[in-house]
């Protein structure tokens, strides 16, 4: 690969790495899969393509994260009031989305952003590489993530992913916590799908589709090199992962793997990494 490609895939890794934090909110912290990731991912870009359009790219990552957090609060009223199973909680709200997507930008299946001049198109167009804005940008969401899962607030929100009756016997609400956790981890998946609209230059209503497992991926491939459970390491972890995949996903087309199988290797590879401890347990019975 050349030193080009090289950068591009990181840059790409980068930007699903926020989507990779914002499985990870949900999946390890709150110890629930959320399958509203596949339609707040194109939520994020449709909201800032249509904020972009309007002459707004900054303003419209931060309305990004906010549509992002919406979502994630109908997956958790949903579950919390009207008590349905959080993996059909999270089916439902994303099919639903898919529509809303839709009217959000104009009832367009996609949006193209090229059109628009350079000058408000992107955050990336003022910068060479946008890997120069990525970097920091990646830091400063995993270092304020950190901060959060510190305070008391984080520090509740993951207890009750690891006990909601040690958590209800505190007299702390779970229904609010899963209410600010799936906000939070919807409104990181937004952003980074605002951001990879951004950097493509167009946000198309599908372009959520499979974003779970990447993110998913990203989270594995990261926890099997560093083996910590901390959450320093695991918010580490997920960012290294998801450039680590994108960098793998981009060697595996550099050597003509079809791009539509992609998503069917991604699927197999969290499949057997997630049975390893059940299979390993069996072996050792």
């Amino acid at each position: 690969m050349s030193m080009t490609v090289i950068i591009k895939a990181l840059e790409l890794g980068l930007i699903l790495s926020i989507l990779s934090l914002g499985v990870y909110t949900s999946f390890r912290v709150l110890n629930i899969p959320d399958m509203t990731v596949d339609g707040s991912f194109s939520t994020g870009a449709a909201t800032v393509a249509v904020a972009t359009m309007a002459g707004m790219p900054y303003l419209g990552l931060f309305f990004a994260f906010l549509a992002g957090c919406v979502c994630g609060l109908i997956t958790a009223f949903l579950q919390t009031k009207m008590k349905i199973q959080p993996l059909l909680a999270g089916i439902i709200t994303m099919t639903g989305l898919y529509s809303i997507n839709l009217r959000i930008m104009g009832n367009l299946p996609n949006m193209p952003l090229l059109s628009l001049d350079a000058k408000c198109a992107s955050m990336f167009d003022k910068v060479q590489r946008p890997i120069v804005v990525l970097i920091p940008v990646v830091i400063l969401v995993g270092l304020i993530l950190y901060w959060f899962f510190k305070t008391n607030l984080g520090l509740a929100l993951r207890a009750t992913g690891n006990n909601e009756a040690m958590v209800r016997s505190s007299s702390i609400s779970v229904d609010t916590m899963k209410f600010i956790g799936f906000g939070l981890a919807n409104g990181l998946v937004a952003l980074s799908g605002a951001l990879f609209a951004q950097y493509n230059h167009f946000a198309d209503v599908t372009g959520g589709t499979g974003m779970m497992v990447i993110g998913l991926a990203g989270i594995i491939v990261g926890e099997a090199i560093l083996q910590k459970q901390s959450i320093g390491f695991g918010i580490v972890a997920s960012i290294l992962g998801a450039c680590i995949y994108r960098l793998l996903y981009t060697l595996a087309l550099q050597f003509g793997v079809p791009s539509g199988d992609m998503n069917l290797i991604s699927a197999v590879l969290v499949a057997i990494t997630i049975s390893i401890p059940y299979l390993r347990k069996r072996k050792g019975a």
